[in-house]
């Protein structure tokens, strides 16, 4: 079944506002919608992928108080490089086009 994990800002805002401990986390199935201050991330054989944290009292050192945490690589993807390399390839076209001509 697919999960959706959401960040509810405007809970995490709220909770800080009025200092009150409301998940923050939403986990989103296409049956229903679950509250959590964690969500954690398992394979079918119940291995730990990761985990959704939200920890207010104990923020990350660049003040973040929700992050995900995982033992895994990561690939990184940037909108923004893909948009250049988007247009690089696209400009590459038209410029051979123009020379096959």
């Amino acid at each position: 079944m697919r999960n959706i994990i959401h960040v509810n800002q405007f809970k995490v805002r709220d909770n800080n506002k009025n200092g009150t401990d409301e998940p923050v986390l939403t986990i989103k199935t296409y049956k229903n919608n679950q509250y959590a201050h964690e969500a954690i991330v398992r394979l079918p054989d119940g291995t730990e992928v990761g985990r959704f944290v939200y920890r207010p009292e104990n923020p990350l050192s660049c003040g973040a108080k929700v992050w995900f945490v995982t033992d895994l690589d990561v690939e990184i993807v940037n909108r923004s490089e893909q948009k250049i390399n988007a247009k690089a390839a696209e400009q590459a076209k038209k410029d051979n086009s123009v020379t096959d001509a």
